[in-house]
């Protein structure tokens, strides 16, 4: 068989960090840079016996997102401990949601241009939920090592999370402009990819014409670009029809993209795999 066989299928989760002037659950300032490490405390630290506190205009931003969105508001949400161990994220948990989000069940309209031609479709959100950023690791070649930054660790952000609805690399990058313009229109955040203010995770497989099952999906982590948007789609798409092709099978995991070489690499395997 060829490419022309098979239907990716894709699904972003879009991280957009909200324009609060604090961080979600404490006091500390909520500003893009600073010196590192100056903008923590022991609630955004995760020292022990600290108790975290919600800040309200997060939750408003969340909500403004949710009916922008088309999205239905819960009227009872929690938040949940979302376990990983990783040296950006000091309490070895992430305080997120899961079975029970501030919005569900959105519509995004797109439109966009393929092969010459305009299209138009809509895109469902399966939801959209409030959590807290992680630090930012540095990595610094002149002792072959890392460091982090826990400034960032506490922003406000709210993911939204799409149905697996896209079938193609123009669709994906039109659903994120699309998100982009009417996440600034309303206010609630800038935006700033540069910054990491918005970033997108990509969720991949492919499946045969005429399949009623999707295949083995993969995740490609904090893509800040619709240019590596776009690029890791393809790349991705094309490495897993080659592995089908040639009697492999493709792994359930979770991959760095890496937009300078064109490629991607595994970094660990999916929780729930």
């Amino acid at each position: 068989m060829s490419v022309s066989d098979y239907i990716p299928v894709i699904g972003l989760e879009i991280h957009s960090e909200l324009l609060t002037k604090s961080k979600v659950f404490c006091t500390c300032s909520a500003e893009f840079g600073g010196e590192r490490n100056t903008r923590c405390c022991p609630v955004c630290s995760g020292m022990p016996g600290t108790l975290p506190v919600i800040n309200q205009t997060a939750v408003e931003y969340a909500v403004r997102a949710g009916y922008a969105l088309g999205c239905s508001i819960n009227k009872f949400s929690v938040f949940d401990r979302k376990n990983y161990f990783y040296p950006d994220l000091p309490k070895a948990y992430q305080i997120s949601q899961m079975p029970l989000p501030l919005c569900i069940n959105g519509v995004v309209p797109i439109d966009y241009e393929e092969n010459g031609e305009k299209k138009h479709k809509e895109i469902r959100i399966n939801r959209i939920h409030l959590e807290e950023d992680a630090g930012k690791l540095l990595h610094d070649e002149s002792f072959a090592g890392s460091l982090v930054d826990f400034n960032r660790c506490g922003v406000p952000l709210i993911e939204i999370v799409s149905e697996p609805d896209m079938h193609s690399s123009a669709e994906a990058k039109a659903y994120l402009e699309t998100i982009k313009s009417i996440l600034q229109y309303i206010d609630i955040s800038d935006c700033k990819m540069q910054e990491g203010s918005l970033r997108a995770d990509v969720n991949v497989s492919v499946m045969e014409k005429g399949a009623t099952e999707f295949g083995t999906r993969t995740e490609m982590k904090n893509i800040n670009s619709f240019k590596a948007i776009h690029n890791a789609v393809e790349a991705e798409a094309e490495r897993q029809i080659e592995l089908i092709e040639d009697g492999e099978k493709v792994v359930q995991e979770t991959r760095r993209w890496d937009d300078s070489k064109g490629t991607s690499y595994a970094m660990r395997s999916k929780e729930d795999a």
